[in-house]
Parts: structure tokens; C-alpha cells; sequence
């Protein structure tokens, strides 16, 4: 992923709006630090519906049958 400055990638936005499309982001520089990437619609969506852990175990199907009964065995004392 290449960097480039701000007033760099505001005098070519649509060379660099066209890598984007082609799968090669941009990384926008100010000031030397790293403020925003721009990147193809298609990268953007397939990124943001990434789900969350909670929403994929949600999903699984699972019943709390399924799942293994905790060990009523007191835990051992770890002498901290």
C-alpha cells in the first residue's frame, strides 16, 4: 500500500481514486502522519460487513444443551 501526501493526492485524486478501483489502496499522509486510506467500494463493503464474534456464535445455531456443563470442581489455589 503506498503512501502519499494530502497535497499530492488532492492534484491526482482520480489517478489515485483509479488504483483504488483496481486493488490498490492508498494511504494519505499530513504532516507525515497517517490520516486516511482510500480504497475500492467493493474493498469498503466487503471489510465493513465483517460480523462481530458475538454475532457469528449468535448465528451457529447453538442451544445451551449444546454446550458442555462447567466442572463443579472448586479450582485450585494458585498461591499468588
Amino acid at each position: 500500500m503506498r503512501e502519499i501526501q494530502l497535497r499530492d493526492a488532492k492534484a491526482i485524486l482520480s489517478a489515485v481514486v483509479d488504483d483504488a478501483v483496481r486493488g490498490e489502496p492508498s494511504v494519505i499522509t499530513r504532516h507525515g502522519r497517517k490520516q486516511a486510506v482510500v480504497m475500492s467500494w467493493a474493498e469498503w463493503e466487503r471489510l465493513s460487513t465483517v460480523p462481530s464474534f458475538g454475532r457469528l456464535l449468535m448465528a451457529s445455531g447453538l442451544a445451551v444443551d449444546d454446550l458442555p456443563k462447567r466442572s463443579e470442581i472448586p479450582l485450585r489455589d494458585a498461591g499468588f
